[in-house]
């Protein structure tokens, strides 16, 4: 999976296609991310103990890490992730299109 916590993605298939936000949260073992402002569900909650209020609550559902694309902030354009080795053996991202070394900021 190339995607991790505070990358800017493009979603590129379904009812949210061409919305881009930041990854909140990554699920690798369910091949999942939660993107901010993308994906919204009603939930109806009821009350329940002394804090809880009862009522519908919005939030985002995780989508599918296939119909997401990391967007690259030298090409500006969503782009493959690719994987390589530096000298001292460390693992880094990079994009696929300008081979621009990616990092989270």
């Amino acid at each position: 999976m190339g995607l991790k916590k505070n990358d800017k993605v493009m979603v590129i298939a379904g009812k949210e296609k061409g919305k881009v936000g930041k990854v909140l949260k990554v699920l690798p073992e369910k091949n999942r991310a939660v993107v901010e402002k993308v994906n919204y569900i009603k939930r109806h909650s009821r009350p329940g103990g002394k804090v809880s209020k009862g009522g519908i609550i919005e939030k985002e559902a995780p989508l599918q890490v296939s119909n997401l694309m990391l967007i690259c902030a030298k090409c500006t354009d969503p782009v493959r992730v690719g994987h390589k080795r530096l000298e001292d053996g460390s693992a880094v991202r990079v994009c696929k299109k300008c081979g621009e070394v990616l990092e989270n900021k």
